[in-house]
């Protein structure tokens, strides 16, 4: 593919690295493969400025120390004026500036598209028992063969819960309203498999709406109504599947803002990518998910790379994950569905994304080596010791990350005429 920037009066050919590989369509987990292949190492992907990165895995910030109280444990609207009062840290390369989320339209322009993940967060926390032990179920994603992989967790007092050890298999697990599951295959090896592939009542999404509450974690204050767990974006799937856990980037969207950036001429291209279940203590990289990548969106990206008209910025990482794993080998984006593995890192870089905006996230989470990958090291470093010195709020109830192309260092060079 090949898109068009400007130099004085005349074009400059901005060649664009393919990805290295058509994504499958396969049935997924539970009785499927994947959609996107494994890690590849085409360097030539990275943004400009962007190293090699860390060994993959490896994170550039684990040094940093993010205090407690910066988490932001109640959302935006029970500690100011409304969803989108939070604050916007923008980074360009290693220039970082500080402005509130409804300064969002002057961030970005006419003709930018904003890739937005459409998907429902579910209530997907469930108590049971197994014998005589309470536990609480995690709802993590539903296999194509009707499975659904799970999470077992421990209660740990005032509505939050601990680790717990997953199977054995063949474990039963009571649910409400005489329903039961039983464990049946680990996600991975089964010595200390946290996700397990469970056999469950046929109406799950009914028994989330009955007796389901959103997952929460321990640095929030209090339980949350699920309407606080949901975007503006979020509309329900037919089958009811949806995300265990909230696309949080786009929770500080309202209806109000969204108006005034398509009146702007900024752009929406929707996706669907259901979230699984992460993992609060270990940080391990994402499992699989299901995703979707409607064809108006794949022509719209298309459309706005090929002639150079606007930065595609991905609203959150599950945004970045659905649109880089529906590229194919000439670096287009196409129409695709199906389940990916996709983890982006430093080593395969983004072939599609210019800009993203995300929430702050752990130094030890993997999220950041698709930051890493889409800013390079060195701002992604200066943007995260910027929002500590300023105290920034975490998680998803926090402030938020929007990160955009040093346009000044990637400028084409009219004399060589090369990117």
């Amino acid at each position: 593919m090949t898109a068009r920037g400007r130099c004085g009066s005349g074009d400059v050919a901005l060649v664009v690295p393919g990805a290295g590989g058509e994504p499958s369509h396969s049935s997924g987990p539970g009785g499927a493969g994947t959609a996107a292949g494994a890690d590849s190492p085409d360097l030539d992907a990275r943004p400009a400025g962007a190293g090699t990165g860390p060994v993959d895995g490896v994170t550039s910030l684990e040094a940093l120390r993010v205090p407690d109280a910066l988490s932001a444990r109640v959302p935006a609207e029970q500690r100011g004026a409304g969803r989108d009062d939070v604050r916007l840290l923008v980074s360009r390369g290693r220039s970082v500036a500080h402005h509130a989320f409804r300064e969002l339209p002057e961030q970005l322009r006419r003709g930018d598209v904003l890739v937005v993940n459409t998907s429902m967060t579910l209530p997907a926390a469930v108590n049971g028992r197994v014998g005589g032990e309470r536990v609480v179920v995690h709802f993590s994603t539903r296999g194509a063969d009707g499975r659904w992989a799970v999470e077992l967790r421990a209660p740990a007092g005032a509505g939050v819960t601990g680790p717990r050890p997953g199977g054995p298999a063949g474990t039963v697990v009571r649910l409400p309203g005489g329903r039961a599951l039983v464990l049946e295959d680990p996600l991975g090896p089964s010595a200390g498999a946290r996700l397990w592939w469970a056999r469950v009542p046929e109406a799950v999404p009914e028994l989330l709406r009955r007796y389901g509450r959103p997952i929460r974690y321990g640095y929030t204050d209090r339980d949350q109504p699920l309407s606080a767990y949901r975007t503006v974006f979020a509309v329900p799937s037919p089958d009811g599947s949806g995300s265990a856990e909230m696309p949080s980037a786009a929770r500080p969207f309202t209806v109000p803002l969204v108006a005034e950036l398509v009146r702007r001429g900024v752009l929406f291209a929707p996706l669907s990518l259901h979230t699984g279940v992460a993992s609060a203590e270990a940080h391990e990289p994402p499992y699989p998910e299901r995703f979707a990548v409607p064809a108006a969106t794949a022509w719209l990206v298309n459309a706005v790379r090929a002639a150079g008209s606007g930065r595609v910025v991905a609203v959150g990482t599950t945004a970045v994950r659905a649109l880089e794993s529906a590229v194919g080998p000439a670096g287009v984006v196409r129409p695709a569905e199906g389940w990916t593995d996709l983890v982006v890192t430093p080593r395969r870089g983004v072939r599609v994304v210019d800009g993203l905006l995300t929430g702050l996230h752990e130094p030890q989470a993997s999220h950041l080596l698709m930051l890493e990958a889409v800013a390079g090291r060195e701002a992604l470093r200066h943007g995260y010791e910027a929002a500590l010195q300023e105290r920034y709020l975490w998680h998803e109830f926090g402030d938020v990350h929007l990160i955009l192309p040093d346009e000044e260092r990637n400028a084409p060079n009219c004399f060589s005429n090369e990117w």
